[in-house]
């Protein structure tokens, strides 16, 4: 199960908290939930400090999204070292 908790900090950008894990289904209610925030062009930031775990389809769109300019803030050891080991791959 995936939490996505909407907020915006005092810049202005828009802050997504996520709660659980980024696997299966939440991988693209995660991705629906940035695709309009993206789409308006307002700045997006990720909070992943409570996030567990990611799939390879997580990690994937957080790649992706990273590639998007959207900031990945606060992700624990484990989460950081998933999202390292496929930059691996794909370079």
């Amino acid at each position: 199960m995936l939490k996505i908790v909407r907020g915006e900090s005092s810049g202005g950008e828009v802050v997504l908290r996520l709660d659980g894990q980024v696997i299966g289904p939440w991988v693209e209610e995660l991705d629906r939930a940035c695709e309009p925030v993206l789409a308006a062009g307002s700045r997006l930031d990720l909070d992943l400090a409570s996030v567990s775990f990611l799939s390879r389809e997580g990690v994937r769109l957080l790649c992706k999204l990273r590639d998007q300019r959207v900031r990945l803030l606060h992700c624990s050891a484990f989460v950081a070292e998933q999202l390292k080991s496929l930059e691996g791959i794909r370079a």
